[in-house]
């Protein structure tokens, strides 16, 4: 039961986070971050 629990509620709060960041636009600063790393690691920027 416990297990349960705390299976079903790190789902809801990592649910409840992504809705959090999509609220406050975070989705373009960890876009913009993910296509820097890339394009380091890569070598062209």
């Amino acid at each position: 039961m416990k297990e349960r629990f705390v299976k079903y509620g790190v789902l809801v709060l990592s649910i409840g986070f992504i809705v959090g960041g999509v609220y406050r636009n975070e989705v373009k600063v960890v876009f913009n971050k993910a296509i820097n790393i890339c394009l380091e690691c890569i070598g062209i920027g």
